[in-house]
């Protein structure tokens, strides 16, 4: 099993307040005991996603905390391919997503069924064909 996160999953784990972050890592331990050779993934995109509000705070410890993820030498890095693009044109076009989330579900697509979709946002359950594993804060 391949848990690929998407960019608010990785903020939730990363930079996100206490209770978030604790019920990103509450899923992930769940997926890990159902499947304990589970690999992580990330889109490219999120590289970019993460990165933007840390920049514009100027706020060196998030970017670095960021880059210790990303720099994982076990963490699978989906790039935004001409076949994601196009798989991301027809998400959009048939289930309403915007593009950023597009590209998100069709990078975790990509990696095949074993693949799922770790987020915070509920929109992505609307894509029949992704295995969404919704982020719950008690």
């Amino acid at each position: 099993m391949i848990a690929f996160l998407d960019a608010s999953a990785l903020i939730y784990l990363v930079d996100g307040e206490v209770p978030w972050a604790q019920a990103t890592q509450a899923t992930l331990q769940q997926l890990a005991a159902q499947s304990p050779e589970l690999a992580l993934a990330v889109s490219r995109l999120s590289l970019l996603e993460c990165r933007v509000a840390p920049l514009r705070r100027g706020d060196q410890a998030s970017l670095d905390r960021f880059e210790a993820l990303f720099a994982q030498p076990d963490l699978l890095v989906v790039e935004i391919s001409a076949s994601v693009v196009e798989l991301a044109t027809q998400l959009r076009a048939n289930h309403g997503l915007r593009t950023p989330d597009a590209l998100q579900a069709a990078c975790c697509l990509q990696l095949g069924p074993d693949a799922v979709m770790i987020t915070g946002d509920a929109s992505f359950q609307r894509v029949q064909a992704l295995q969404v594993s919704l982020i719950a804060c008690s």
